[in-house]
């Protein structure tokens, strides 16, 4: 679909029928099986990305005493986020058209019934795709704060965060009359609404609440690489859903998509190796693990508009700045983002929404990018950027420091000594 893509067409219909514009019974004439069939099997793979992805990549990540409460952290947020969204982050995102926000009308999911649809599958698939995204956004943002923030707190701030933060950015980028999307900022998959969202809040979340105990003095190394790495296994199998999936459709631009994503990732694996294998003499198992999410997350908002040859620029460009972030940039800075969401999400969401604007080819997506002479795509992908990070990391930092002034967000001094596994749950590994 060209100009405008097909999540927000899927929107514009949402926005129609739950105004009454469209009644369910002339849309379900459009129904087409091959579509629904597809969106099925993307939604379980998005949400496979989640449970047991994001829990074992970031379980692995830290130390053997917080194990289960981070695993706990990607687990209950998959619950808490899918209530969230059925209450009333999808009516907020695309339950009605305007500028800023959907609106009211599908709360708690009112009107959704078997025969309503968005495009060509049944609106109960779009919207439950929909929800594996908001339910993924928040699970990244738990890595920032691994180890010494309060459960309580954290499932306080994302379950609000949810609502004011992404699901608003959702509806500008994906929803009906959005003003991201409608000036034209191009984000097929989520670089602005998942990643630089996530990383933007991670990063804030992580400053506001210091840094771990011990942090620069004591060995804070992952416990088990081997949880690490079948976890970005999974993510990276399931991040097809998330980018062909994000077409709507089975057809040759999902296709496409796939291929893309397989090029970026591969790259930015490779290029976050050589880039360590070159600085500190060996190749690291969490490196190119970490520079294959890397990758991921950088296709993301260009896989549904560029051609193979963009993607392999892209995929190289990502592992490198991403490795940068990560080795240089916080050491530098001083922060303790303790998993590296800042890093690895953040800023390669950011370098593949402006690589978007140079390699997006209207043969692909509608739209062509820099180098087919349109140079003021590169404008609006700036745009798009400096909007979700400007809003999205003020909104964060008042809603974590209202729960700093009121509840409190971090665990004791000896809970963090002692570990989250045992002090907040009571459990542990062995």
């Amino acid at each position: 679909m060209s100009i405008i893509s097909r999540r927000t067409a899927a929107g514009i219909a949402v926005a129609a029928l739950a105004a009454g514009i469209v009644e369910p019974a002339q849309a379900a004439d459009k129904l087409d099986s091959g579509d629904t069939a597809w969106m099925l099997a993307s939604t379980l793979l998005v949400l496979m990305m989640t449970v047991p992805g994001v829990a074992l990549f970031y379980g692995g990540m830290v130390r053997k005493k917080n194990v289960l409460a981070t695993i706990m952290q990607s687990f209950a947020v998959c619950c808490l986020a899918t209530l969230v969204w059925m209450v009333i982050g999808y009516s907020l995102a695309f339950g009605g058209e305007g500028p800023f926000i959907g609106g009211f009308d599908q709360v708690l999911l009112a009107g959704l019934g078997v025969g309503s649809l968005s495009g060509t599958i049944p609106e109960s698939v779009f919207m439950t795709f929909q929800m594996t995204f908001a339910i993924i956004t928040p699970a990244l943002i738990t890595g920032a704060v691994a180890e010494r923030m309060k459960f309580s707190a954290l499932m306080v701030f994302l379950g609000l965060w949810l609502i004011v933060v992404y699901a608003p950015v959702c509806h500008w980028v994906w929803g009906s009359g959005g003003f991201l999307g409608s000036a034209g900022v191009l984000d097929f998959a989520g670089g602005t609404v998942v990643h630089i969202n996530s990383g933007v809040a991670a990063l804030v979340a992580c400053l506001v609440l210091g840094k771990r105990i011990g942090y620069g003095r004591e060995n804070l190394a992952p416990h088990n690489l081997v949880l690490t790495v079948i976890g970005a296994s999974l993510l990276w199998v399931g991040w097809f859903g998330f980018n062909a999936g994000s077409e709507l459709a089975a057809d040759g631009n999902a296709g496409m998509a796939m291929a893309v994503t397989q090029i970026a990732t591969a790259a930015a694996a490779l290029s976050w190796m050589a880039a360590e294998w070159f600085t500190r003499g060996r190749p690291s198992v969490l490196g190119i693990a970490s520079g294959a999410v890397a990758g991921l997350v950088a296709i993301t908002p260009a896989s549904g508009f560029v051609l193979p040859g963009g993607a392999l620029v892209i995929g190289i460009a990502a592992g490198l700045a991403c490795y940068l972030a990560v080795m240089w940039l916080k050491q530098k800075l001083g922060y303790d983002d303790s998993l590296d969401v800042f890093g690895v999400h953040g800023v390669g969401g950011i370098v593949g929404a402006i690589l978007t604007g140079v390699f997006a080819a209207e043969a692909v997506g509608g739209t062509p990018g820099l180098l087919e002479g349109n140079g003021g795509q590169i404008g609006l992908q700036l745009y798009g950027i400096g909007v979700t990070i400007v809003y999205c990391a003020i909104v964060t930092f008042i809603l974590i420091k209202l729960l700093d002034l009121t509840m409190g967000v971090r665990v004791e001094e000896d809970q963090e000594r002692e570990g989250l596994d045992i002090a907040l749950h009571g459990e542990s590994v062995t």
